[in-house]
């Protein structure tokens, strides 16, 4: 395996300083395609591909929402949750004071919940955008992710970040359990209208809006999910297999360059390694939801085992949550034609 693989691969011969070279996009451009031994092959740049022309419209629109991702990473890193302030109006009903405190506490938390669910609904226009020009005709998916790397840098970073925030969410209950009290307290109302105000900005259709994302164990990414689902059934002259061998061949890139070592040493920090691997989860899970029969079937053009033995190679702490996405974001893990074998590793 390994002497086939290393035709696929070749050094960045760009211009430009060493350090810049040495960046993961610049000295790792995978030669890749859906079957390793034949077809296309090309250069996928994560890291510094630049718009062309034709690509700079969509390009733009993208880029307005993913400057915004950082901040809403920061906000959700540092959300601490009003629990404290919760249990103590729990245990004293009648103090009025602490009622109010509570609800001082939350109303604010609750208006920042907001903000991530509207970011989820301009991420997933932004994917849906770039599967419309990744996948359009006369050009093959491989043939589009060769000619527009900076659209493919960009899907790459939006699965980066979808699996960035819906990690941090599920490490942190306080957000359920600050607005599960936000809707009892509303619909009990009990803080003469003090919760007016608020419902001007969270009406009740909102808050069941966000009820239901947050119920989601990763709720970034049953977002794109659905939103891939959705475009595969809106787009019913697009062939399905332009969508999903999009998918499939950036999982092969990811995969490929997470388990050869001469290419995975040369990662300059632990994020790109990181990115890499998110983006392959995300792209699976999408590949998941979309074709009919799924990732893990032996007929996927995903090698599933390889790339949960990719992730399983890494510390536990680091990929735990990114296993759990596969096992619980995924739609055909369990179908009976899946594999016993790569049940098992994901057990």
């Amino acid at each position: 395996m390994e002497r086939r693989l290393q035709p696929l691969f070749k050094y960045w011969e760009g211009s430009g300083s060493s350090s810049t070279r040495n960046q993961m996009g610049n000295l790792l451009k995978v030669l890749t395609c859906t079957e390793l031994d034949q077809g296309p092959n090309f250069f996928l740049d994560f890291e510094n591909a630049q718009p062309t022309d034709g690509e700079r419209e969509v390009w733009n629109q993208i880029s307005a929402v993913l400057q915004d991702s950082e901040s809403m990473l920061a906000d959700l890193q540092a959300y601490k949750g009003a629990g404290q302030e919760i249990r103590d109006a729990i245990q004293n009903p009648n103090d009025i004071q602490l009622q109010e405190k509570a609800w001082n506490s939350v109303c604010p938390l609750v208006v920042r919940l907001k903000r991530f669910y509207e970011f989820s609904l301009r991420l997933e226009k932004a994917l849906q955008s770039l599967l419309e020009s990744l996948t359009c005709p006369p050009y093959t998916p491989t043939q589009h992710l060769e000619r527009e790397q900076a659209l493919a840098k960009e899907f790459a970073e939006i699965l980066h970040f979808t699996l960035r925030f819906d990690e941090l969410k599920m490490r942190n209950p306080a957000i359920q359990n600050d607005f599960s009290y936000y809707r009892r307290t509303i619909s009990r109302n009990r803080i003469n209208n003090m919760h007016l105000d608020i419902e001007n900005e969270v009406n009740n259709e909102m808050a069941n809006r966000m009820s239901l994302f947050y119920a989601e164990a990763t709720p970034m990414l049953k977002t794109l999910s659905n939103a891939t689902t959705h475009f595969v059934s809106e787009n019913k002259t697009l062939p399905i297999e332009n969508t999903t061998d999009c998918l499939s061949t950036m999982a092969s890139v990811c995969k490929v360059m997470l388990e050869t070592p001469e290419y995975r040493s040369r990662f300059t920090s632990e994020e790109t390694l990181m990115f890499c691997m998110r983006v392959m989860v995300g792209v699976i899970i999408l590949y998941d939801h979309v074709h009919p029969v799924g990732a893990f079937s032996k007929t996927s053009k995903i090698d599933m085992k390889g790339c949960i033995k990719v992730l399983k190679e890494q510390p536990p702490d680091s990929v735990e949550g990114l296993l759990n996405a596969l096992r619980f974001t995924t739609k055909h893990l369990n179908d009976e034609s899946t594999s016993k074998q790569i049940r098992a590793m994901l057990q």
